[in-house]
């Protein structure tokens, strides 16, 4: 890899034959690259907990918690795939992101919070994915372990070296430019995530057929007094199990920005909706099979993850690759995840500052034979290596954040995907006050609030709970 020339291309310069109606780069995204980011970004390793959610819920309020939940994220992102394009008098206008279609539909100081609540959000997922990542990778190290010393075997490890090796992939990773460069990422990343959880399905399947009955099982889930279980426990477990599958849907915070990748013809929010319906299908098929026979075959005592938790042992060489896809998935989650924040902060960048050659010059860099020419920008560089490497140290710091990042999920899931969409649904359609189609979405919004008011409470004890344990970088597993 070497750099062509030291003379830059200012401030992001593009050939006017590549470029759509608006001078940006000419979109190139399909149905079938938006419904892979959408499965990437919804299908993440939280799949392989369903089981545990599902023990904590039962055979009745497991199913109906998560078809009712794969309703809810359908019928809301039909709602904002239409606030795309700018109504009013810049009708048609594309809005690019979420806080721009906010502050077009709903005005300035509504985008402005907006706007903070997708960066917490989304920095709160990358940190998240920092910790889950490592886990796996530490998990393919234990499985050898257990193979060879016995499943009584302690077999722990540290994770950090594995955050380390997972932050140099990133960095490199994140130096993409933008979503349009993704696509390849997204496709891997959405095999992997159909890959590893088949393998548990069929592991699953497995275990149901060897120990040939349900019995450890129940319509209510884990009942009171079960394993020293007190009603206090109770509530918060099933708090936390409805928090684990309301979230595990969510994908509004990114949506917008993946409607952005799309071809302009045919209508984006067309093509978005059809991504949409594939991606919520597919994913509540392998939730509900996951969820189901994991809870079948393990019952009460199911494991947070089917596979970092332990619930499978043998045969060992396959747990290792089912974890393996699972680091390669979550490895393209992050990306997915992170470019709306990096976009955000560099687009802001280049307004506030057009004519510094440190943020706006790129330089052309000859890659390898086939793959072309890679643009390189020393604030690009700088910027998105200092965000990696923060997430990777506070992934250390803090290896208890994936209950943190429970509570930031909680207090994130009503305002971007019920309130934002309902919003600007209402403003768009010109919706009565007081009519049936305003009470119908109003009265979800309003349901939806109370549900993440509920699972934030809920958090707070996991939180609590963990700070018990905890000690500064003695992330182990």
């Amino acid at each position: 890899m070497v750099v062509e020339s030291l003379s830059p291309i200012k401030n992001f310069e593009i050939d006017t034959y590549d470029t759509d109606d608006d001078g940006r780069p000419r979109r190139k995204g399909t149905m079938v690259t938006a419904s892979a980011h959408i499965i990437t970004s919804v299908i993440g390793s939280g799949v392989l907990s369903l089981a545990w959610a599902t023990a904590q819920l039962g055979w009745v309020a497991g199913p109906i918690v998560l078809f009712g939940f794969a309703a809810i994220t359908w019928y809301t992102a039909c709602l904002l795939c239409d606030c795309y394009r700018c109504p009013g008098p810049n009708f048609g206008t594309r809005t690019y992101n979420y806080s721009g279609a906010v502050k077009a539909h709903l005005g300035g100081m509504r985008s402005k919070f907006c706007g903070v609540v997708q960066f917490i959000y989304l920095l709160g997922t990358a940190i998240g994915y920092t910790i889950a990542t490592p886990i796996s990778m530490a998990a393919i190290t234990r499985s050898n372990c257990f193979h060879k010393e016995g499943h009584g075997a302690g077999c722990h490890t540290s994770n950090n070296k594995f955050v380390i090796i997972f932050g140099i992939i990133q960095i490199f990773l994140s130096q993409l430019p933008d979503f349009h460069n993704l696509a390849f990422i997204s496709v891997v990343a959405a095999v992997m995530s159909f890959a590893y959880s088949t393998i548990g399905l069929g592991l699953c399947v497995a275990t149901i057929i060897k120990n040939h009955n349900i019995e450890n099982t129940g319509l209510i889930g884990v009942k009171i007094g079960e394993g020293g279980l007190t009603k206090s426990m109770k509530v918060f477990s099933v708090l936390q199990a409805i928090g684990d599958i309301a979230f595990a849907y969510s994908y509004a915070p990114i949506l917008l920005e993946i409607e952005d990748t799309l071809k302009s013809s045919p209508p984006e929010n067309e093509v978005m909706k059809k991504a949409s319906m594939m991606g919520i299908a597919v994913t509540t098929v392998f939730y509900g099979l996951c969820g189901l026979l994991g809870y079948a075959a393990f019952g009460n005592e199911a494991p947070g993850n089917l596979l970092t938790g332990f619930g499978f042992y043998d045969p060992f060489w396959l747990v290792d690759i089912a974890n393996l896809f699972v680091v390669i998935h979550l490895i393209g989650a992050y990306q997915v995840f992170i470019q709306p924040t990096f976009q955000i902060v560099e687009e802001w960048c280049k307004r506030k500052w057009p004519q510094n050659g440190f943020i706006g010059n790129e330089y052309p860099v000859k890659l390898c034979a086939g793959i072309g020419d890679f643009r390189l920008n020393a604030f690009r560089l700088v910027w998105r290596t200092t965000y990696v490497a923060a997430t990777c140290v506070v992934g250390m710091l803090f290896p208890f954040f994936n209950s943190v990042l429970g509570l930031l999920g909680a207090l994130a899931f009503w305002p971007l995907t019920l309130y934002f969409p309902t919003e600007m649904y209402k403003k768009q359609a010109g919706v009565e006050r007081f009519s049936a189609a305003w009470m119908r979405v109003t009265v979800l919004s309003v349901v939806c609030l109370v549900v993440s008011i509920l699972c934030a409470i809920g958090s707070f004890d996991g939180i609590i709970t963990s700070l018990e344990k905890y000690k500064p970088f003695k992330f182990e597993t």
